[in-house]
């Protein structure tokens, strides 16, 4: 407990008096402080008990006013007025005291015998104790907080210990920020302030923490981040002290839950193994991901070039562990993952595999999760190019790579192809029409309905363009160019 003013009354030894402002006596000493500056104020941080013998102190109502005004506007909590045979006053003059009086500013009176420092001594005594009481008081809770870990039970006991001994729920979630452990009052999902702040420390890492009002996160982890805490709450002082040690024993747990996972990853490697055998049927298949505990229709393919080995194992692990049903394994520095439909793998990949070149193969029934995945592998060239993972659209596929090429490159080798075409028909309706054309497989009557024509028009207009630009229509190699000049065309104006 705090040092309170009526505590210093109540020591004998001090010999205080209260002259004004009694009922006034339960703010807090935080220091001690001796001056005979009449406007003191500038001195001082709030809190204080002023000590001054008024030796510069006019005694009129006036210059009292002032003064007091001058110590309350600084936040003191009281004033001492020593006094004695040699000093200025043997009682506290009336115009110091009706000053105080109307400032509601206590006035303690310290009597002759006893010396200013003796006051500062008694205060900053008391403030020690305090301090090595808190100290004992966190090593107790600490201690229990170390029992509830210590005892096996995982994350829950070590939260219900905490909350008991500071008044702050406290919960875990994996790195995504998905509630693992809460206390026994029940699990609540982050809210929208706490999420913001799961986001920050995710991305942050094991160097990284967030703080709003009333909410803290905290990461988890020894090497890699586990998990994160979140505490809601004020911890006051005691509870402060102790965030440290409950991170420690979380991020122990997490770690020893880490270790213990091993066998059930070595058991999804194996199920990954079996899934990815080419001779395994669907029925195989399903059984597979039954297995796993993962139920879905199609299943994609991950594929990430990791830094080193050991980079691998523990991205496979961070994998397994966060991606529900997921099934992973390592082969050198490749991690290679087989996950739901449902999943999405860049949210889990910025997590765990940050900056690392990554695949993602289309969505397949899971007796072709083997195609999947070997498309993944083949995009790890592709993403160390564009810098984050790439997914695999087998819609798109001509995109991805026209994407990934030079805009001024593109625009040359589009105006090369299609130039007499914009000299021709300036409207652009020939490039449409050959556009619209190709895409639909050359048919002449889808074509016209979908650009709303006669099936005339659409072939007299597909006969001007080969006399244009030269280009048999009929012949495969002709149409390919055209139509990668009208993509590669595209591809320049998004860029």
């Amino acid at each position: 407990m705090a040092l309170l003013i009526s505590d210093l009354v109540d020591r004998p030894e001090l010999h205080l008096s209260v002259a004004a402002c009694p009922e006034h006596l339960d703010r807090p000493v935080l220091a001690a402080h001796v001056s005979e500056l009449v406007r003191p104020g500038a001195w001082l941080q709030g809190g204080e008990l002023l000590m001054t013998i008024g030796l510069l102190l006019p005694m009129d109502v006036a210059a009292c006013r002032a003064y007091v005004d001058d110590v309350t506007a600084a936040g003191a909590h009281a004033l001492a007025l020593g006094l004695g045979h040699d000093l200025p006053y043997q009682e506290a003059p009336e115009p110091l005291v009706t000053a105080a009086r109307e400032a509601g500013l206590p006035l303690l009176t310290v009597g002759r015998q006893v010396p200013f420092i003796a006051v500062t001594k008694a205060v900053f005594a008391a403030q020690a104790a305090e301090q090595r009481a808190a100290v004992e008081r966190a090593f107790e809770t600490q201690r229990r907080l170390t029992a509830a870990a210590a005892a096996g039970g995982g994350l829950t006991p070590t939260l219900d210990a905490w909350t008991s001994a500071t008044g702050v729920r406290a919960q875990v979630t994996d790195p995504l920020g998905r509630t693992v452990a809460a206390g026994s009052d029940g699990v609540r999902e982050p809210d929208a302030a706490a999420a913001e702040l799961l986001r920050r420390v995710a991305v942050g890492g094991l160097r990284s923490s967030a703080v709003a009002p009333g909410l803290e996160v905290q990461p988890l982890g020894a090497r890699r981040l586990r998990g994160m805490l979140v505490l809601a709450g004020d911890p006051g002082p005691d509870a402060r002290l102790l965030i440290s040690g409950l991170v420690s024993l979380l991020s122990l747990e997490l770690e020893r839950r880490h270790l213990a996972d091993e066998p059930e990853r070595r058991r999804r490697a194996g199920l990954l193994g079996r899934l990815l055998d080419p001779s395994a049927t669907a029925e195989q298949a399903a059984d597979v991901l039954a297995g796993a505990g993962l139920a879905a229709d199609a299943v994609r393919g991950v594929v990430v070039a990791a830094a080193d080995d050991e980079d691998a194992r523990e991205i496979a692990a961070d994998l397994a562990l966060a991606v529900p049903g997921g099934l992973t394994r390592t082969r050198g520095t490749l991690v290679e993952a087989v996950v739901g439909e449902g999943l999405d793998p860049d949210a889990a990949l910025a997590h765990f595999a940050p900056g690392r070149p990554a695949g993602i193969g289309a969505p397949v029934p899971p007796g072709a999760a083997r195609t999947s995945l070997k498309e993944a592998g083949g995009l790890l060239e592709l993403s160390r190019t564009a810098g984050h993972p790439v997914r695999a659209r087998h819609d798109h596929s001509s995109a991805l790579l026209l994407d990934l090429g030079d805009r001024t490159a593109l625009t040359g080798y589009a105006d090369a192809l299609l130039g007499s075409l914009d000299s021709a028909d300036p409207t652009g309706a020939l490039s449409l029409t050959l556009a619209t054309w190709l895409d639909s497989g050359s048919s002449w009557d889808e074509t016209a309905r979908r650009l709303g024509l006669h099936r005339h028009t659409v072939r007299n207009r597909l006969d001007k363009v080969a006399r244009v630009t030269g280009r048999r229509l009929d012949d495969g190699d002709d149409r390919f160019d055209l139509w990668l000049a009208l993509r590669a065309r595209r591809a320049a104006r998004r860029g």
